[in-house]
Formats: C-alpha cells, structure tokens, sequence
C-alpha cells in the first residue's frame, strides 16, 4: 500500500474528502518525527510503539579492501509492533483453516 492508497482509504472509511485526510497523515508524521526528535515514544496501544535507538561508533571493515574504517554514532526511529499487530500472522492462519 502506497501513501496515495492509504489517504484514499482513510477519506473513505472516515466519510472525508482525501484532501482533508493527507492533512491528517501529515499532521501524524509531522508529530510523530517531532515526538521522536524530542526524546519521547509515540504509542498507540493495539498498533505500535514508535521510538528511537542510538547505535554507538565503532570501527568496522571495507568489504572490498578490508581496511578498517570508523563509523559513528547514529540515532535513528524503530517500530515495535503491538500485541494485535503481532497476532496478525496468526489471525490470518486461523482462518485458513
């Protein structure tokens, strides 16, 4: 599923008009990245905890040359699925079935 595919779904299934759902993506992912560069956790209980994970430097290994080379610290956003998102897989044998 696109963003476009995503928008169209949200205007439809909230009887709004698709520009009026981008907006409220939009305002999401605007909080969301704000939240997040902000130090705190965005979660919605049943979906997910967005959060964020800092890796420290360390020295690794061109692949090609194997000379060693320094690679530093990083912060970037993780996703950890919730409790009904993780029993998707489960849900979906259960009505194979």
């Amino acid at each position: 599923m696109k963003k476009a595919d995503l928008v169209a779904k949200m205007a439809s299934d909230a009887g709004i008009t698709k520009v009026q759902a981008e907006k409220a993506l939009a305002s999401f992912m605007a909080a969301t990245e704000a939240a997040l560069k902000g130090g705190d956790k965005v979660t919605l209980i049943g979906f997910g905890t967005f959060s964020t994970v800092t890796r420290k430097a360390r020295i690794g290994r061109n692949p090609q040359t194997g000379k060693e080379i320094k690679i530093p610290a990083k912060t970037s956003a993780k996703f950890a699925p919730g409790k009904d998102l993780k029993d998707i897989k489960a849900k979906a044998k259960a009505k194979k079935k």
